[in-house]
């Protein structure tokens, strides 16, 4: 089969680096199964006040009574930054200014015979691949973040329902650290020691940033001066408006969605900078040759010129 310049032959070396990312990618995924799905990691006990106003808000229900229920929220964190690559890189890839660009800077791949990699492939996987492994990642940080602090949410003590005629709640002033004071359902008080950061805005504002990043960074089309703002900020405000929802269900704490939004936010700009580079094709365009220095080349490297002095003392 003919092959372009373009082109790198590899037998051992990228099925190499393709089975290790596929490892870190199973582990990534198993982990955050482990802390969503099982009770392997159990929450801190975090201890409280009985009359602290900051944790007697009313009991907004279960996260599927949400205005944005978590299936909902799942769906177009996946979907959408998904939908918005695979749609510009086949888009990109027809036109043919941007299609000889992206030839030039990616190489097309033969892993030995089994397979044919071509810069459009490359890349869709290159970028969905590395959206999922966020996307789970930040959900590993939140709940790492929500089972270390223990941080309770604003409804806290309305379904703990605490024994208020016991010793240490008729003080005013006294700290609770027994947990076992609570009298309401364990589970529901489970869930409520899980609210620093919030999930929610740490995820949606990954998702975004990331969908943002890759549409400021590869869409160049002079017809997109306008549609590239508006599908963006129409994103960004899609994850503010995703936290103030936490906040108005009174679900989370003010500083609960910030702090989500600074842990989603720096996921998207390390893996956006620093792994995909912007974007980018893995082998940039090349290079231009610096003219050389004349002032480094000897006398007797240039050539010589007649002068017409030279030329008129021969003639006669």
């Amino acid at each position: 089969m003919a092959v372009g310049n373009n082109t790198q032959r590899s037998y051992s070396i990228i099925p190499c680096f393709i089975f290790v990312e596929l490892v870190i990618m199973a582990g990534t995924v198993l982990l955050a199964y482990y802390f969503e799905c099982t009770d392997t990691f159990q929450v801190h006990i975090q201890g409280f006040f009985c009359q602290d106003g900051d944790l007697m808000k009313p009991y907004p229900g279960t996260e599927e009574e949400s205005f944005i229920t978590p299936l909902v929220l799942y769906c177009v964190l996946a979907a959408t930054p998904t939908a918005i690559i695979f749609i510009g890189e086949i888009s990109m890839y027809f036109i043919k200014s941007t299609r000889e660009s992206l030839i030039a800077q990616e190489k097309t791949i033969l892993t030995g015979e089994c397979c044919y990699l071509n810069p459009l492939l490359r890349r869709i996987i290159r970028f969905i691949g590395v959206f999922a492994f966020g996307l789970f990642a930040t959900d590993i940080f939140v709940n790492a973040g929500q089972v270390v602090t223990g941080h309770l949410t604003p409804y806290f003590l309305t379904v703990c329902k605490p024994n208020y005629t016991s010793t240490d709640c008729q003080a005013h002033h006294q700290f609770i650290n027994n947990g076992n004071i609570c009298t309401g359902d364990l589970e529901v008080i489970e869930k409520a020691r899980r609210s620093f950061p919030s999930k929610h805005a740490a995820l949606s504002i990954y998702s975004a940033l990331y969908a943002t990043m890759y549409i400021t960074s590869t869409i160049k089309t002079k017809s997109s001066r306008l549609a590239k703002p508006v599908l963006c900020l129409g994103t960004l405000c899609t994850a503010f408006l995703t936290g103030l929802n936490r906040v108005s269900e009174y679900r989370n704490h003010c500083s609960d969605v910030i702090a989500g939004f600074i842990l989603g936010t720096a996921v998207a700009l390390f893996l956006g900078m620093c792994v995909v580079h912007n974007f980018k094709g893995t082998q940039g365009s090349p290079s231009k040759p610096k003219p050389e220095d004349p002032r480094g080349v000897p006398l007797m490297a240039f050539p010589r010129i007649e002068s017409p002095l030279e030329t008129l003392s021969a003639q006669v």
